[in-house]
Formats: C-alpha cells, sequence, structure tokens
C-alpha cells in the first residue's frame, strides 16, 4: 500500500496522545477517595461493567485511525484500464466454424464468447474486428463503440472470404489495424512485411490481438509464423484460440465442388470425386501453430473444445487485456470505515454508559 500524502499519517500520532491523556486523568482520579455507602456493591458494578466502558473508547479510537489513514489518500496495486488501448479481434469466419462438435456451432459458440468478451472490458478500451477465411477484411476499425462491434459479430456469418484459412495475412492485417490504432506507422503492405513496424515499437503496451481459429493454413501470403513474427517485431501480444475437436461435423452444407487453390483445410470442401461427395475437408484445429504464435509473440494460448472452454478463455482475456499495472485510491473505504465505527462507538457508549443500582 502507498499513500498520495504520507505526511497526513503523522495525524496518527493523536491517538496514543489520547491513550496518554486518558491514563493520566485516570490515574489522577484515582488519588481521590470513593464517597459511597456501600463500596461492596460498587465494587461488584465495576468488575462486571468494566470491559464494557473500554469497547466503545477502543471503537473510537479504531475510527480516528482510520479516518487519519483515509487523509492520508492510501492506494493499493492493481491492474487498471489503459486510456489508449486497443484490441483487435481477429474471427476465422471459414466454412468449416458451421461444425456443430461445438454447440450450437463452432461460430456461434465463438460469438458469444466474443459479447462476453465485450462485457468484461474497459468501456473506454478500442477494440477492432477483423474477419478472415480465405482473406482478410476488416469489419470494424478500433472504436470505444463496443455496440458497433457487437453488430459486425452477429452479421459475421455472412462475411464471404472465399475459401480457406490465411492465418499469416489475417495476423499482417490486425498487427496493420493495431499499429494505426496505436498512432504508429507501418506499412499497408501484406508483401512488406519486415517494414511493418520499427524494432522494439512501443505498441506492446497499447496494442493486443485476440485471434480465433478453427483450422490450418490453407491460402495467403504470409505464414503463420511470419504473420507472428510481424507481430512480435511490433511489439504486440497475439493471445490464440484454437476452436474445435477432431470429431467436427457440418450438416446441410454444399456439394457443389469448388476450386481448392491453396489447399482445402479450414473451410474448404472435398471433390466429391476424391473424397465423396458431402464430406468436409479439415475440419481439425491446428493447436500446434496457435500455440507457437502465442509463445513467439508473448501472448496466451487457449485450447477450446467446447462452448463452455471458449467463454472461458474470453471471460478470462476480458478481465485482464486493456489494463495496465496501477494503482486505485482507496480513500473511500476508510473513510466509510471510520463512520462506520464512530457510530457503533457512540451506540455502544450510549447504551453501556454505567449506572448505579
Amino acid at each position: 500500500m502507498t499513500f498520495g500524502s504520507p505526511y497526513l499519517l503523522l495525524s496518527l500520532l493523536a491517538i496514543p496522545l489520547a491513550v496518554f491523556i486518558w491514563w493520566l486523568s485516570e490515574r489522577r482520579r484515582m488519588k481521590y477517595a470513593v464517597s459511597y455507602t456501600n463500596l461492596d456493591v460498587l465494587a461488584t458494578v465495576v468488575g462486571k461493567r468494566r470491559w464494557r466502558w473500554l469497547v466503545p473508547a477502543v471503537l473510537f479510537l479504531a475510527a480516528i485511525a482510520a479516518l487519519c489513514v483515509g487523509l492520508a489518500r492510501p492506494k493499493v496495486s492493481t491492474m487498471v484500464p489503459s486510456d489508449n488501448a486497443t484490441v483487435v479481434l481477429v474471427l476465422d469466419v471459414s466454412g468449416s466454424m458451421e461444425a456443430n462438435d461445438v454447440k450450437p456451432t463452432r461460430l456461434a459458440a465463438a460469438q458469444k464468447a466474443i459479447n462476453l468478451f465485450l462485457d468484461k472490458v474497459p468501456s473506454r478500451l478500442k477494440v477492432g474486428l477483423i474477419l478472415f477465411a480465405g482473406e482478410a477484411d476488416v469489419a470494424t476499425p478500433p472504436t470505444t463503440d463496443h455496440q458497433l462491434v457487437r453488430e459486425a459479430v452477429a452479421d459475421a456469418g455472412a462475411f464471404n472470404g472465399f475459401g480457406g484459412t490465411a492465418i499469416g495475412d489475417a495476423l499482417a492485417a490486425a498487427v496493420q489495424l493495431g499499429l494505426k490504432s496505436a498512432g504508429i506507422q507501418g506499412s499497408s503492405s501484406l508483401a512488406s512485411v519486415r517494414t511493418v513496424a520499427p524494432a522494439n515499437s512501443p505498441a506492446s503496451s497499447l496494442v493486443s490481438i485476440l485471434f480465433l481459429s478453427d483450422g490450418h493454413q490453407t491460402r495467403g501470403i504470409l505464414q503463420p509464423l511470419e504473420g507472428a513474427a510481424r507481430a512480435k517485431k511490433a511489439g504486440i501480444p497475439v493471445f490464440t484460440v484454437a476452436l474445435g475437436t477432431k470429431n467436427g461435423k457440418i450438416t446441410n452444407f454444399p456439394t457443389t465442388p469448388y476450386n481448392q487453390t491453396g489447399g482445402g483445410g479450414g473451410g474448404g470442401f472435398a471433390l466429391p470425386g476424391q473424397f465423396g461427395a458431402g464430406r468436409l475437408f479439415g475440419l481439425q484445429p491446428d493447436p500446434t501453430t496457435l500455440r507457437a504464435i502465442a509463445k513467439l509473440t508473448g501472448g496466451e494460448f487457449f485450447r477450446a473444445n467446447s462452448a463452455g472452454s471458449v467463454q472461458a478463455a474470453y471471460s478470462k482475456l476480458g478481465s485482464s487485456i486493456g489494463r495496465k499495472p496501477g494503482h486505485t485510491e482507496i480513500t473511500s473505504g476508510f473513510l466509510a470505515g471510520g463512520a462506520v465505527l464512530l457510530l457503533f462507538a457512540g451506540i455502544l457508549g450510549a447504551l453501556w454508559a454505567p449506572r448505579l443500582p
């Protein structure tokens, strides 16, 4: 605990001074003879009720102590909202996100978890949203209007980003968006990965990326770890969530084949003649790659194989992302405590005031 005005703690010296004055007055009073018709009765009364005299006095001194500490403006170390922080949410919306191994579907579970995340983050935190499949697109630029982000998340199912999963490109787009939000100049070209931001960029204290995917890299210019290298160079931690299980299935999906350029995982449908009509190719998540991305960038990896686990991951991140170490003043707590103690001291003093029989 620290204090905004530590010199005011000297007011606590009033407490031992008050105790000393009370002791002197008691000692002086004992010098005078007690005039009473029945000293045995008086001794009995004093013996039974002396502790009641002390309780209000102790409460009164405790109240004074609390008020004196409150005047010194006590502060405790805690995580406080960062005024300029930005979180870029990156959501995989490829075809495999319609798998129902995570109820009701992977995409629906992710949407609900993101809304939970928005409930927990500071209101002044800037939040952006990138949706990606075979390519990445900015659905919402970083904004403090979290309702706008919720609306974009709700419409995520309508996104058409071609087939496949472009993890590396999505990471690059998120880094670029975060740097722009933080006021740091970066390159807008995916090809210029090595010039995205200067080394040791201050973005690490301002920007975080929360990345959710359920598939393997199948499309895109950049490989996943190339995108992660871009984030590392910019000083941006990436928190990754691997959504889904190896038993994912999709119902009511198209059987008409399309060109699987770059592979069929993460949302590409297999050619009917190759894997059988109606079979989805590549539904398993890639936790190894997503864990490597988090480790390289200084983020954290979460494995989410159920709706509950993905919500738990987002809830934890919502309680920590967008905050920084700081101090919270707790003066009001001490003042309120002192007022309550004074109230109790007054009540007990009135109830237990010594009375002769």
